[in-house]
């Protein structure tokens, strides 16, 4: 059996950028020794926007800019970075908080083969619910489960209030 570990958002702009969190920044080191152990094929999302941000439905809402493409922010942890190198990986970008090719991508890679999919990463309210529930309308049958470990949400309720949901929807180990 395939398994594929999907990493969201582990950013610079969601650990101790314009969005961090003393919660976001608590979970790298656990994300990255995840990572380190995994044996399978790792995925990492980035968020990307660009520099029309705050002209955005998401920009109008969320008035903070982030994660603008090729910004120091818009990067990938160095401690994340350091732990994917090595592993069979690909990263890809998305401009939204589910990534819609996130779900070709895993079917292309486990090529008829059977699968299952864990997500950790940021922010478990937005974009790790957005593709867990994503994966788990694409692939019902397969196993899809979320590390609560290695997530952090934009507040420890929301956190905790996603994970209740990821877990309704049968996405929970």
């Amino acid at each position: 059996m395939k398994k594929f570990l999907i990493v969201v958002d582990m950013q610079k702009d969601f650990i101790d950028g314009s969005l961090g969190t003393k919660e976001a920044a608590a979970v790298v080191p656990k994300a990255a020794e995840k990572i380190t152990g995994f044996d399978g094929t790792v995925v990492a999302t980035l968020d990307t926007h660009f520099e029309d941000y705050l002209d955005t439905s998401e920009g109008k809402k969320l008035p903070v800019p982030h994660c603008i493409k090729g910004s120091a922010g818009w990067k990938l942890d160095p401690a994340i970075s350091a732990a994917i190198e090595p592993k069979d990986h690909y990263v890809m970008e998305k401009n939204t908080f589910g990534s819609k090719e996130l779900p070709f991508l895993i079917e292309k890679l486990a090529n008829g083969e059977e699968f299952s999919v864990e997500l950790i990463g940021l922010c478990t309210d937005i974009c790790v619910i957005s593709n867990a529930l994503l994966l788990k309308a694409f692939f019902p049958e397969n196993d899809i489960s979320v590390d609560a470990d290695c997530c952090a949400g934009v507040t420890p309720e929301l956190h905790n209030a996603a994970l209740s949901v990821i877990a309704s929807c049968q996405c929970a180990p």
